[in-house]
C-alpha cells in the first residue's frame, strides 16, 4: 500500500506500530500524524518540508519527525526507496531524541533492523509477533542516532525571491556575486543583502553555499559524473575545495557518497 494511502490508517490503533515499506510517491503534501516517524532513505535522495525549511535526507541516512508536527515529503527519483516505520508516541517527552527533528547516517545495526521489519506491513499491534523487534528498533534510535545531518534550505513566499532562488540554481555553475545577482534584479547590495535576510533569514553566501552542496549531493546520488564534473557543475574550480565544504556541511567526503549511488 502506498504512504498517501496508508496515512489516514495510521491513526487507528494508537498502541500499534504502523510499518510501510517500498515508497515510491513523489510528493507526499503535508500531514501530521499522532505517532512518531522514522524514515530510511534506502536510495536516490528524500527531501522534507517544515516550516520553512527544506531538509535534505541523502541514501543511507535516515530521519526523525516527532508526532505531531506538520511535514511533507518530497521523493528525489524513482530510484528513491522511503522504508517508514510509526511508532506510538507513549513517554516519547521523558528523552530529547524523539521531541526533535533529526536526519542521521545509518549503521549496520539498523539496516539489517529494517531489513528484517520487512516481514511486517500495516499495523502490528503488541499482542503480534514482531511488535517487541519493532519496538526495539525505536529503543536503539537515541544510542545509534550521533552525529546529525543539518542540510536544509530556507523556503519563502516572496515571488521575488524565489525568481531570484531559480535562477541561482539553474546557473550554478557561473560566478555568482552578491552584487552583480542583484544588479540581474534591479537591487543594490544592499537591497539584495537585506532581501535574503527577511526572506530567507540567511545571507546570500550562506545560501549559495548551501545550494551548491546540495546540488551537488543530488548528482553525486542520481547521476554517473566523476567527482570533478560535479564540483565544476556547481560552481568550484577546485575539487579540493569542493570537497573541503562538502566535508563541513555533511560531515563526509563527497567520496563516501559515491559508494552510496543507485547500482552501485
Amino acid at each position: 500500500m502506498s504512504l498517501i494511502a496508508s496515512l489516514p490508517l495510521i491513526e487507528d490503533f494508537p498502541d500499534a506500530i504502523f510499518v510501510n515499506h517500498e515508497t515510491f510517491e513523489k510528493y507526499i503534501p503535508q500531514h501530521r500524524h499522532s505517532k512518531g516517524q522514522f524514515s530510511y532513505v534506502e536510495g536516490g535522495v528524500a527531501y522534507i518540508t517544515i516550516d520553512a525549511k527544506t531538509y535534505v535526507v541523502p541514501a543511507r541516512h535516515y530521519l526523525w519527525v516527532p508526532a505531531g508536527i506538520d511535514h511533507a515529503l518530497t521523493i528525489g527519483s524513482s530510484a528513491t526507496v522511503l522504508r517508514s516505520i510509526f511508532f506510538f508516541a507513549q513517554n516519547d517527552e521523558h528523552h530529547p531524541f524523539y521531541r526533535e527533528i533529526g536526519i542521521y547516517p545509518i549503521n549496520e545495526l539498523l539496516i539489517q533492523m529494517i531489513k528484517y521489519s520487512e516481514k511486517w506491513d500495516d499495523h502490528v499491534q503488541p499482542q503480534d509477533d514482531g511488535f517487541e523487534f519493532l519496538k526495539s528498533i525505536k529503543k536503539v534510535l537515541p544510542e545509534v542516532s550521533s552525529k546529525q545531518l543539518s542540510m536544509a534550505l530556507p523556503i519563502t513566499n516572496n515571488e521575488r525571491m524565489k525568481e531570484i532562488i531559480a535562477f541561482m540554481a539553474d546557473n550554478l555553475s557561473d560566478t555568482l556575486l552578491l552584487n552583480s545577482t542583484g544588479k540581474r534584479f534591479g537591487l543594490s547590495q544592499r537591497s539584495f543583502s537585506r532581501l535574503f535576510q527577511t526572506s530567507l533569514g540567511i545571507s546570500f553566501l550562506q545560501y549559495l553555499k548551501m545550494l551548491r552542496i546540495v546540488k551537488s549531493l543530488e548528482l553525486i546520488l542520481q547521476t554517473d559524473l566523476s567527482l570533478s564534473e560535479i564540483a565544476y557543475q556547481v560552481g568550484y574550480n577546485s575539487l579540493s575545495a569542493f570537497s573541503n565544504t562538502f566535508q563541513q556541511i555533511t560531515n563526509a567526503r563527497p567520496s563516501a557518497f559515491m559508494t552510496y549511488r543507485s547500482g552501485s
